[in-house]
């Protein structure tokens, strides 16, 4: 295995039984025990609905178990339960079986350290290595065999969904007393969680994308589909909406007329809310696709900015080193650290409830959306963006145009074989030009 090739952007990600084996899992569970400093680790495992989880799940707790740590099973949870559970009871690891937004054939592997935080890319590496070495052994027939006295022992933790929601009351100390809210689960691990801490708190609650089957995850659904929970609250009694990704770690909403509210206008509520009631600690951290009109709102309202990569485990690392306790992502990822130090779908929805008291979310209009284009461009290697010089010269004569007015992001996926082409300019018009100018290139170079 090559090194540095089985991490991505957000842990360990591929088809389950094809890239995502029992084998591999296993490797990866005996590595995260081999790397916590001290004896037998502590390690919790929580999973999303998918019907390869339960297989990766077994895989990993046995791994954890044969190199010496115990492995502790919290069921189907949201990913941050992870965190926010590891931080509770005081445990070495938090490891998360899970593919996220992606189709229920995927799956995939991510961990997180004592502090909450996903694991850093040193720690990651010497997980890596350690697998290489490991599956290197199994199929040479060098492995050495394991001390009976050294394996740990794999146990359910017990009311793990109980203490996650109470973890969530006790943040967010809401009355939403005569209040109704609809959901969308995605068929993913929110479907328990997301209905008992909004009921907790006196809302009405109705719920879709609630009733997982091992293959529906994501399916039509959820935070990347909203359109079924849009049409569910235009024509209904809620007034707002939330719809969670698979593993829900964030959020999208809907305010009462059916319009979907994304990323960058949920977390420009929370910080002029958190601002006005002196709560907001330096500034807000964001990435690179946060959408221009946010940047021009929170320079109109003397809120400083900074600008990471994709992926809220740079915007985690950037609010650490700020020492600030905001940011998060387009796409619904929101993190406020004064709750926990990872995104949290339903953390982000019960943040977003409670800066809009009884004010409807159809009246808050944070900043004023530049148009925006994304388009993802199919390609043989995304990495060989890099080197596509006339990509980049294409990229930075459409910028150079749109200076002040709008810009332009040319960027690989982290996970899949795509080019991702990001677009804003004043009009739509003039978005779809430069956007497919764009487009016409990288197919011409990479595809």
């Amino acid at each position: 295995m090559a090194a540095g090739r089985l991490f991505g952007t957000d842990g360990v990600r591929g088809v389950a039984g094809e890239m995502l084996t029992a084998e591999l899992a296993t490797a990866l569970g005996h590595g995260a025990a081999e790397v916590v400093e001290g004896e037998r680790p502590q390690v919790l495992i929580v999973r999303d609905t998918r019907d390869s989880g339960p297989m990766l799940e077994a895989a990993l707790a046995a791994g954890i178990a044969q190199g010496g740590g115990d492995a502790l099973l919290g069921g189907v949870l949201p990913t941050p339960a992870a965190s926010v559970l590891v931080r509770r009871h005081g445990l070495d690891l938090g490891a998360v079986v899970s593919a996220s937004h992606n189709p229920w054939q995927d799956n995939g592997i991510k961990f997180f350290g004592p502090d909450g935080t996903k694991l850093d890319d040193d720690l990651e590496r010497h997980i890596e290595e350690h697998v290489a070495d490991r599956l290197e052994e199994a199929g040479s027939g060098r492995r050495a065999p394991e001390s009976a006295a050294a394996i740990g022992r794999v146990r359910t933790l017990e009311a793990a969904l109980s203490d996650y929601v109470r973890e969530l009351s006790t943040a967010f100390p809401l009355d939403l007393g005569g209040r109704r809210v609809a959901i969308d689960c995605g068929h993913g691990a929110t479907y328990r969680a997301a209905p008992a801490i909004l009921e907790r708190l006196g809302a009405e609650v109705e719920a879709i994308g609630a009733d997982p089957d091992g293959r529906n995850i994501n399916a039509g659904v959820g935070s990347t589909h909203p359109e079924a929970l849009a049409e569910l609250v235009a024509g209904g009694d809620a007034e707002i909406g939330f719809a969670f990704d698979g593993d829900g770690d964030r959020v999208i909403a809907v305010d009462g007329g059916g319009t979907v509210r994304d990323g960058d206008e949920l977390i420009a509520i929370a910080a002029q809310h958190l601002r006005d009631t002196g709560r907001l600690d330096g500034g807000v951290a964001v990435t690179v696709m946060t959408n221009y009109g946010f940047h021009k709102a929170m320079e109109a309202a003397g809120i400083e900015l900074e600008v990471t990569d994709v992926g809220d485990k740079h915007v985690a690392a950037a609010l650490r080193e700020r020492e600030w306790t905001l940011g998060g992502e387009q796409s619904g990822h929101l993190i406020w650290s004064d709750y926990a130090p990872t995104g949290d779908g339903i953390a982000a929805a019960l943040l977003v409830l409670g800066a809009l008291g009884e004010r409807p979310l159809a009246d808050a209009r944070p900043f004023e959306r530049l148009p925006q284009l994304l388009r993802n461009v199919e390609v043989r290697d995304r990495e060989a963006v890099a080197g596509a010089t006339a990509v980049w010269e294409a990229a930075e004569r459409e910028n150079s145009a749109l200076e002040g007015r709008g810009r332009v992001l040319v960027r690989p996926s982290g996970t899949e074989p795509l080019v991702r082409v990001m677009v804003e300019a004043p009009e739509e018009a003039e978005c779809e030009a430069v956007c497919t100018r764009l487009v016409e290139i990288v197919e011409r170079e990479l595809s």
